[in-house]
């Protein structure tokens, strides 16, 4: 059985994502609506970042991320763009709020 962090800014920030996630479903279909890419993005930024913290089990027990791929191809457009900044945000704002030092790239690898 895997341990889980009993963290209460782990389990807010698990929390926050779940909802970001929740409520940006669909958005692949939602070209029109930049905010939903910027939030599916804020999201998936959160959990890559406590994926790289340690937190990989809580992350994935929380919720499904995304193939990042499935964004990516979409990065020239207005709302690929929005994903983008989401996403960088999403991994920058984690990392200061767990009291880290963003990395210098948050693309995948």
């Amino acid at each position: 059985m895997t341990q889980r962090s009993e963290d209460p800014l782990i389990i807010r920030l698990l929390e926050l994502a779940r909802e970001l996630t929740d409520d940006s479903e669909g958005y692949l279909d939602r070209q029109d609506d930049p905010q939903l890419w910027y939030n599916r993005g804020y999201a998936n930024g959160m959990l890559a970042a406590l994926q790289a913290l340690g937190y990989g089990a809580d992350a994935d027990a929380a919720v499904d991320t995304d193939c990042y791929d499935a964004a990516r191809d979409q990065a020239h457009l207005p709302w690929g763009k929005a994903y983008e900044h989401g996403r960088e945000m999403g991994v920058g704002e984690t990392y200061q709020v767990m009291g880290h030092r963003p990395p210098e790239s948050t693309q995948p690898g």
